[in-house]
């Protein structure tokens, strides 16, 4: 949920890479509904109202992680354009390098990379379906 779609439409393509899907107006002209994609996947955004608002300063109320082929060149572009940076490019336990971009809206990005395939064990996780007897 966004203040003003229109405006961070832009902002998330030239930034982040996304490409534009689509984008609803209302009556008003203003922009109330959008569809970003990256490679298979999709981002959905819309106008803040009721029940929906986009987060306060500091708050997270998301997660969502976007998968990139070269995030080390993703982050560079992300934060010559004045991206926000959160989390700095780490290589994480779990075999992902990653960083962490909060957008105008306030709503924060993670983009990650596979770099290593190391199995869930091996840094602390409990794979699902196993019994833990």
């Amino acid at each position: 949920m966004y203040d003003d779609v229109g405006k961070v439409i832009g902002w998330l393509c030239d930034v982040f890479g996304f490409t534009e899907r689509l984008r609803v107006a209302g009556k008003d002209g203003k922009i109330t509904h959008a569809q970003l994609s990256f490679r298979e996947g999709a981002a959905m955004l819309g106008s803040a109202g009721g029940q929906f608002r986009p987060p306060r300063q500091d708050e997270v109320n998301q997660y969502v992680v976007v998968h990139v082929e070269d995030v080390t060149a993703h982050f560079e572009h992300a934060q010559k354009l004045g991206a926000r940076i959160v989390q700095l490019l780490t290589e994480m336990p779990f075999g992902e390098r990653m960083y962490t971009a909060e957008d105008p809206g306030g709503h924060r990005w993670t983009f990650s990379q596979s770099v290593a395939d190391v199995a869930p064990e091996a840094w602390g996780a409990k794979v699902s379906g196993k019994s833990s007897k």
